[in-house]
Order: structure tokens, then sequence, then C-alpha cells
């Protein structure tokens, strides 16, 4: 039996000559949320954000039936200031896990070596002196049914490249090619301590550099390359959002002609045009069952120039559910999240949905 890496070697070819086939759609009804609003979400902020926020924001989120969290970034302070205390919440979430009523998934970002080895070390030094209960310690009584209790966390490894070459040499300081070759150690680095990868691909349907027609065969072969490499999934971004429908759907046939799995890709919309939801409709279309977002329509890209936030999870839950759709997401505790960490940055909230819901229970409250 061929294992899933070989597969993906045979796909490199169809991702160069994709053959014409029928698409079929993911049959389950379920969505999963990647919650990204505190790394991506909050990196292209201007203002310093205490690290007592950024730990508040995670806790918080935990409540809201979330299962991921996008937590934090090992990149370099010089270029991502925000980011400069991501150990600090990496090892506070190893040695206090916010309770939850289901276990809880956090991704880093670690994009080379150095980043991988301060998060390892974090890591590792956490997960030695977590302390043990004692052998002649009485045993801790079950939880009642429903009521929230301290998971261990699964702590997973972003990495990132892009699409384009403009991009990747002005995000990364190297070509697309170099930046895959920085990932095999890294990647082999990561699954010889059993931690789960993901790997972006940035700038999918238009480049602030290159423009907006992106090849999408060179998507998929990244996409083919990166499975190969050991990858445990693939986060297709719309760094830009430049993507409409016809892009969204064009590149996902494309990537499905290539031997991309559905249940191995995540979609990423940024809503600078206001076409993440259209988009996010074709992509649950095509079989798409993962996909991004920011609370509060966080974000923006430091090195994509006038893109706005990600999608506000508030709504991608309310048009999910509205499509009967299940997300596990609780969209008045998201909504409440959103609203608080907008007063924190000072702003108001980008989600109408959340802003509808809040608008809403408060003129109930009142009758």
């Amino acid at each position: 039996m061929f294992s899933r890496q070989a597969c993906y070697r045979l796909a490199r070819l169809a991702a160069r000559y994709p053959p014409r086939r029928t698409l079929a759609t993911a049959p389950s009804d379920h969505v999963n949320i990647i919650e990204v609003g505190p790394r991506d979400g909050l990196q292209n902020e201007k203002q310093t954000i205490p690290l007592e926020t950024k730990i508040e924001l995670v806790e918080r989120l935990t409540e809201t039936g979330v299962r991921t969290i996008e937590a934090g970034s090992f990149v370099s302070p010089k270029w991502t200031p925000q980011m400069a205390n991501s150990s600090e919440i990496l090892e506070h979430i190893l040695q206090r896990p916010p309770p939850s009523a289901h276990p809880i998934t956090y991704q880093f970002l670690a994009p080379n070596a150095k980043g991988l080895d301060n998060l390892l070390s974090v890591y590792n030094k956490s997960s030695s002196t977590q302390k043990r209960a004692p052998s002649n310690a009485p045993p801790t009584p079950p939880p009642s049914p429903g009521a929230e209790q301290t998971q261990s966390p699964q702590i997973d490894l972003s990495i990132f490249t892009a699409a384009t070459e403009t991009f990747t040499r002005k995000n990364t300081n190297c070509s697309i090619a170099e930046s895959l070759e920085r990932f095999q150690p890294i990647m082999a680095s990561a699954k010889s301590q059993n931690i789960r990868i993901r790997a972006y691909i940035s700038v999918v349907l238009g480049c602030p550099y290159e423009g907006p027609d992106v090849d999408p065969h060179k998507v998929a072969e990244l996409a083919v390359s990166l499975l190969e490499m050991g990858a445990d999934e693939i986060s297709v971004a719309d760094t830009t959002g430049m993507g409409t429908a016809p892009k969204t759907a064009t590149l996902l046939k494309t990537l499905a002609s290539a031997g991309v799995n559905s249940e191995d890709m995540a979609l990423h919309f940024h809503d600078t045009y206001g076409m993440a939801l259209v988009n996010s409709v074709v992509a649950l279309e095509h079989g798409i069952r993962t996909f991004d977002s920011a609370v509060a329509g966080l974000g923006g890209c430091p090195y994509s120039p006038g893109a706005t936030g990600n999608v506000a999870t508030e709504d991608l839950v309310y048009l999910f559910e509205s499509l009967g759709l299940r997300t596990g997401v609780d969209l008045g505790k998201m909504a409440e999240v959103g609203e608080w960490i907008s007063e924190q940055l000072s702003r108001r909230t980008e989600s109408r949905a959340g802003k509808a819901f809040l608008a809403r229970a408060r003129a109930k409250s009142k009758e």
C-alpha cells in the first residue's frame, strides 16, 4: 500500500499536466474553523498590545467552541515586533492550559530553523517541568457533564511560502525553491517530536507585486510538494483579497485535478474587496470543510499593502450555520470576544454578524 507521501509524489506529474475529471464534494456537514486572530489578526497592529491582553484573547476564544487557535509566531521581532512575546504565550498555554469543554490545538508559526529552535526550547522545557501528581494523591473526581475542564493542549507548527517569486523574496528573503529547501530540516525536526505541520501558501489569488493573475497550476504543484515533504495540511491563502468566485473555482478545480484532497486543505480568505464570504461558499461547493478566520475581522499583512483583515469568524459561523452546516462555535460568545478585543484595540469590530447579534441581544434584554 502506498504511503500518503508516495501518493503525492505520483501526483506531482498531475500538477504539471492536470487531467479533466469530475470534482467530488465532501459529504460532511461539519465545518472546522481555524481561529487565527491572536497571530494573523494581531501581527500587523502598530500599537503595542500587552502580553496579558494576548493571553486573555486566547483564553476567551477557548470558551467559544473553536478547536484550533493560531496563538503566536516565532519570527524575528525586528520584522514582526507584535509577535515578540510568543514564547511567553506558548509557555502559558503549556503550563496553565485554559479550561475548555474539549481539547484545543494551538498553532504557532515558525518559518525558519531559528524560529523552530526557539519554539522547541519552550515546548520541551515546559513539557519536562510540568508537575505530576504524587503517587499517593487521591484520585481526581470525574467532571460534571458539560463542565469545562483542563485539557492537555496539542501544539502544531505552521510554516509559510508563497505562490509568486516576488512575494516570497519580500516576505522571506529567498526564492520559492529555497524556501522549500529550508523547510526540509524544519519539518523533519518537528515530525521527530510528533508535531503536526501546517503549511501556508500565500497570494494564491493575487499578488501585490505581480498582479491578480497567479498561475493556479503553480499553486497546485507547490501544494503537492509540501504534502510530499510531510505537511499535514495546506492553508491556501488569498492574502490580498483579490480572489473572485470564478478564480476561486478554477484554483480549487486545479488543486483537485493535481490530486490534492479537499480534506488536506484549508481556505484562508481576506476581505479586502468584500468577496471573502462569496469565495467561502464556492469553496464549500468544492468540498472544502476547513476555513481560517479571525474574530472581529482582525488582520492584514505587512507585506501586502492595502490588504484588510481576515474574514470575520462571526460572519463565517453565521453563514455556515444558515446553510445547515455545523461549526460547534457559539456565535454569541464569539461576538462578545470580538467586541472585547476591538475595544482593547480602540476600534470597532469589522464583523457584521457580530454587531447585529449583539444589537439584537441588547434590544431583547431591554424588553
